[in-house]
């Protein structure tokens, strides 16, 4: 009997686990345009710390144990032919792609400011962007953080805790950050960044300059449309979740009037059996939570299910965000419940029981030790 043959379009965060969860069943094809799992998590920990980040966001895919069953392509996707049910691209090395499937799942995520881009990278490119942002930070003086949301949040904490000596300020419209999450997050972290000395300034909407683009770290004055006068630092980081599917490749009938992918509550494209979508690309619901609420798990058991006659399950997305919105910090990883309530893992934990058994065992399948950086 021959297996079926499922390909994966995109091996981000949600990508690599779909992946590793239908290695053993089909004969799987992973896509993506880095060489390895290069994480959009833990902004603020990149920026900061890019070691530690590298250490568990950077993670080369022949690292990962499960993934040795699977055949990993790195290219950029150029378009699908539906018909055909066939992927095409072009290959890191200039040459054509072009690979069948049984069942396609797309997860080629979003687009988001410097650190979540869909461009053909080495890895030499990765770090040396890297090094480059962690460079700019560490040689300012002040910063300017202008977004409300947990990229924004995450980065000034992170900025302040790693380099108390700067000036850091954390600009958002709003009357409070942190809008998608329990009113009580955003509580106690407002506390812990004025405990830090982290200017906190609500109310400031910025004005996008003419050909602005949010994939860089900039150092002219930020204008406000509020009436605000004009703030001013050595480098300013733009957070502002300007978000964009990385759709470009996909028919537009697939696609949403955003551009991101239509699906089903069982994470199946409408009217085409076999292709799904999960992650920040599927239009699963406002806050696009199935890259963060086990979709992965969710859309390898469909895939599974649709490829043998069994029935599919649906996705269920919570109301509010949740989950570790800072990364790991000197005392620890806290998680954050919907409720808003937290939960505390103190640093011994993190160390020699969340990182090495939760996540490279428990989530990943076991994953072989080595950092990118060195």
């Amino acid at each position: 009997m021959n297996r079926k043959r499922v390909v994966i379009a995109g091996l981000g965060d949600a990508g690599v686990l779909a992946a590793i969860r239908l290695s053993g069943y089909a004969d799987v094809v992973g896509i993506s345009a880095k060489p390895a799992l290069v994480s959009g998590q833990e902004l603020g920990v990149r920026l900061s710390r890019p070691d530690d980040w590298a250490r568990d966001y950077w993670i080369p895919f022949d690292r990962f144990r499960r993934l040795d069953r699977v055949r990993t392509v790195q290219a950029e996707l150029t378009g699908v032919d539906l018909a055909a049910r066939t992927v095409v691209g072009k290959r890191a090395d200039g040459g054509a792609l072009a690979e069948e499937y049984d069942a396609l799942v797309i997860s080629t995520g979003v687009s988001n400011g410097f650190w979540r881009r869909p461009t053909l990278q080495s890895a030499a490119e990765v770090g040396a962007e890297l090094r480059a942002a962690h460079d700019r930070l560490a040689a300012a003086g002040s910063i300017i953080v202008v977004g409300g949301g947990a990229a924004a949040v995450s980065s000034a904490l992170n900025m302040a805790t790693t380099w108390p000596g700067k000036r850091i300020d954390l600009y958002f419209p709003g009357t409070s950050a942190l809008e998608g999450h329990h009113p009580r997050i955003w509580s106690r972290l407002h506390g812990r960044l004025s405990a830090l000395g982290v200017g906190i300034h609500p109310g400031h909407r910025a004005v996008l300059p003419d050909g602005f683009a949010d994939d860089e770290i900039t150092g002219e004055p930020v204008r406000w449309s509020t009436g605000q006068s004009p703030a001013r630092a050595d480098a300013v980081l733009w957070a502002i979740g300007r978000v964009r599917p990385n759709t470009e490749w996909l028919p537009r009938e697939l696609l949403d009037e955003r551009g991101f992918v239509r699906v089903t509550p069982e994470l199946r494209v409408p009217g085409h059996r076999g292709v799904f979508a999960v992650g920040d690309v599927a239009a699963t619901d406002p806050l696009r939570s199935s890259a963060r609420n086990r979709g992965d798990a969710l859309v390898a058991r469909n895939v599974r299910a649709e490829l043998s006659g069994g029935r599919l399950g649906a996705y269920r997305a919570p109301q509010r965000r949740w989950g570790s919105l800072v990364g790991v910090q000197p005392d620890g990883l806290e998680v954050f419940l919907p409720s808003g309530h937290a939960f505390r893992f103190p640093s011994w934990s993190v160390e020699r029981v969340v990182m090495p058994w939760i996540v490279r065992w428990g989530m990943y399948r076991g994953v072989r030790e080595n950092n990118p950086l060195g």
